[in-house]
């Protein structure tokens, strides 16, 4: 091998390296002290290294250790930023920054997957595979630099740069919204189960639900609140729906028995509209009777006095006591009184 080959040789792996500390510093904000930790949390269990040892060499280790700090990180943040914010909403929101989803959108808004070492071609663009990088990229800062390192560069390389915390925590898609929206317009019979009732370590309930749709089982999910945990199943259903097509089908295969059974009656069930206008006959009927009824007694009263007058409809002297009539003789009576008197 000629002198220039082994120079060049030598001087790929420095440039390799020199470029991996570049690429580092623009995603870390800073350059690493212990770049082994670095190389490992970027090597997938895909490429099969071993160490002296024989031991698997991978970043899932980091991973793990990512994963819990990224969760003390992300609450200390959360907790600070949510002044007075209940302990739900908080741990909603956290749930919401470190979810798998979020992570790894981050890494590749990062260019993470680019440094990633994979023994398959499409790792950069698996969302998944970058966000179990970007939970040992953490793990690695935690062991090169410690816990502070780890809460300034989420801090401050991810939160305002790819992440705005206010619109996750207050931005809550409906999904059990959606999967009640979907229902409806195919006419799919939808039902949520409560499978148990548990409470944690801590006293707080964890609640369990089902999806049945057509009485098929769909998703599960938990939370600690009926709502939530009906929306985690809500959101893994709609997944389901869009990705199993076999699923989709023996839904609407179940809906199919289930109208085909129901187009069948055992009996002819009455119209409501007629029984209705029967019953209003019936009324309008009994009036037509008591209307009759009062016309022929008027009639038969008619027919022994003459009709009163308006006047004689008011008149109240019925009710009055009426004077006596003087006869005769109580005239003269009263004359001869009147004559003794003056005299």
């Amino acid at each position: 091998m000629r002198l220039k080959d082994i120079i060049d040789h030598i001087r790929l792996p420095f440039r390799k390296e020199k470029e991996l500390f570049s690429s580092l510093y623009d995603i870390m904000g800073f350059y690493p002290r212990q770049i082994d930790y670095y190389k490992q949390a970027l090597l997938h269990k895909s490429v099969r290294r071993r160490n002296d040892k024989g031991k698997p060499l991978n970043n899932e280790r980091l991973e793990f250790l990512g994963d819990a700090i990224l969760d003390a990180a992300v609450g200390d943040i959360v907790y600070r930023h949510f002044q007075g914010k209940r302990e739900g909403f908080l741990t909603t929101t956290r749930s919401k920054l470190v979810s798998r989803e979020t992570l790894g959108k981050v890494a590749n808004e990062m260019g993470l997957g680019n440094l990633l070492l994979s023994a398959s071609h499409s790792t950069s663009h698996n969302s998944y595979v970058e966000g179990n990088a970007l939970e040992a990229l953490v793990g690695a800062i935690y062991l090169d630099r410690g816990y502070d390192a780890c809460l300034e560069f989420f801090e401050r390389r991810i939160l305002g740069r790819y992440i705005d915390m206010d619109k996750v925590a207050f931005k809550e898609v409906n999904f059990k919204s959606k999967l009640l929206e979907w229902s409806q317009k195919n006419r799919v019979r939808l039902e949520f189960r409560m499978l148990k009732q548990k409470t944690d370590e801590n006293g707080s309930p964890i609640f369990s639900f089902m999806v049945l749709l057509e009485g098929q089982e769909g998703e599960k999910g938990s939370g600690y609140s009926k709502k939530e945990a009906q929306q985690n199943a809500s959101k893994d259903t709609l997944q389901r729906l869009k990705r199993e097509p076999q699923f989709v089908d023996k839904i609407f295969a179940a809906k199919t028995e289930r109208t085909k059974m129901e187009e069948e009656p055992a009996m002819a069930v009455p119209d409501t509209e007629q029984e209705q206008e029967f019953i209003i006959s019936e009324v309008r009927s009994q009036k037509s009777e008591v209307r009759e009824m009062t016309e022929s007694q008027s009639k038969s009263l008619t027919s022994h006095s003459s009709p009163l007058t308006s006047e004689e409809e008011f008149d109240l002297s019925d009710l009055s006591i009426k004077p006596k009539e003087k006869t005769r003789e109580d005239i003269i009576a009263e004359a001869e009184a009147a004559a003794f008197a003056e005299s």
